[in-house]
């Protein structure tokens, strides 16, 4: 085969960059190696299931099965960065579906990054996968992200325990927790979609959501989180409240309270909304009957100066 030939079959390299050390990351370890096999075999390199290969991007479909839909930019244009300088650290996990066709099982941030980074080819693990077993290493992983609300994570539960048919002890050992664990964010689910949301957008935390599960009426759980939001009520309050049990004097207070003029949905976008206007920290805090305020913090005289040049009118 001519040099001409087999330049054309192998695989597109990374791209070399000059970096101190071990910076190029895994590329590097594994190119010199990808390399030789290539001239050895004259043309396409095979990638054996249980091995590390450099495989072309555009070789590389999606996880049909990924559960995340949604990817934060700028965190992937970070990415994207460290991995011109760095490399890819830890290979993407795929399983192959044809000669030069590959699925991707797990590492959709990376896959992406990469490719923001102009990346031609990406070190990847090759396994066996079924269709099930991809669904529950695409869960796994993401359950294993740091950055997963409380919700996020029950709801990845309860698919693997739906879709994977795996018993509640199972699935505590295949995501290294134990059941009560497991247990706990599967009743989360059971709450009322205004406290979901609000689980998930972090207007409560996970203990105020354990102790709002404990009541048993609908009404009463959302006229609590009503007030938890309203009074921001610390989780050992809410225990408090939620431990007067059935017909106290708290409980009636509890059911009766106000319902905030503005959903918290609403709160949460127009906090987002003002923080971005005065590139500051904005805080809505409703209140009983309509009242509330509103809170911007500022970092210094100057900073405080800017912020109110902002609110005068043009």
């Amino acid at each position: 085969m001519s040099e001409k030939n087999e330049e054309k079959n192998s695989f597109p390299a990374t791209p070399k960059r000059r970096v101190g050390g071990l910076g190029r990351g895994l590329n590097a370890l594994i190119e010199g190696s990808y390399e030789k096999k290539s001239e050895r075999m004259g043309g396409l390199v095979p990638h054996p299931v249980n091995s590390v290969g450099l495989i072309p991007v555009g070789q590389i479909q999606a996880n049909p099965y990924q559960p995340r839909t949604h990817f934060d930019q700028d965190a992937l244009r970070e990415l994207a960065e460290s991995i011109r300088v760095q490399g890819i650290i830890q290979p993407v996990t795929l399983r192959q579906t044809g000669t030069n066709s590959y699925q991707l099982i797990s590492g959709e941030r990376r896959l992406q990054a990469s490719k923001l980074a102009g990346l031609d080819a990406i070190p990847a693990y090759i396994r066996k996968a079924d269709d099930q077993q991809m669904l529950e290493m695409a869960l796994i992983e993401n359950i294993q992200r740091e950055n997963l609300n409380a919700i996020e994570i029950a709801l990845s539960y309860q698919r693997l325990v739906s879709e994977c048919n795996l018993k509640q002890e199972e699935l505590g050992d295949r995501v290294g927790k134990n059941r009560s664990t497991v247990t706990n964010y599967l009743r989360l689910l059971k709450l009322p979609p205004d406290i979901q949301i609000g689980l998930r957008d972090t207007v409560i935390s996970m203990g105020h959501a354990r102790a709002l599960i404990s009541i048993e009426s609908m009404d009463q759980q959302l006229a609590l989180f009503r007030r938890i939001v309203a009074e921001e009520l610390s989780v050992r309050k809410v225990e408090q409240l939620v431990r007067g049990g059935s017909g106290s004097e708290t409980e009636k207070k509890t059911a009766n309270a106000p319902e905030p003029v503005v959903p918290v949905a609403e709160i949460k976008r127009t906090e987002r909304h003002l923080s971005e206007r005065f590139g500051s920290r904005v805080m809505v805090k409703p209140g009983p009957q309509g009242r509330g305020e509103i809170k911007i913090a500022f970092d210094s005289v100057e900073d405080m100066q800017r912020i109110l040049h902002i609110l005068q009118p043009s």
